[in-house]
C-alpha cells in the first residue's frame, strides 16, 4: 500500500538548473559570473519580493490598509 500525501519531494527545476550551472562552471564551458551561475536560486526570490511590494502598494492605493 502506498503512502503518497501528495507532497513533491525532490530537488526541482531551480536546483537542477544551479547544479548545470555550477558543474558547466567548475569545467570552464561556460565563463559566467558566479552571480549569473547561482541566478536560478535568487531570481524567483526577487520576483516574490517584487510581487509582494507591489501587491502592498495597491493594497495602499486602494485603501484595503491603512498606514
Amino acid at each position: 500500500m502506498s503512502n503518497n500525501s501528495g507532497a513533491s519531494s525532490g530537488i526541482g527545476f531551480t536546483g537542477i538548473l544551479t547544479i548545470v550551472f555550477t558543474v558547466l562552471k567548475l569545467t570552464k564551458v561556460i565563463d559566467w559570473p558566479w552571480l549569473w551561475v547561482t541566478c536560478p536560486f535568487w531570481i524567483p526570490l526577487v520576483i516574490l519580493l517584487v510581487v509582494g511590494v507591489l501587491w502592498l502598494l495597491a493594497g495602499i492605493i486602494t485603501g484595503r490598509f491603512k498606514r
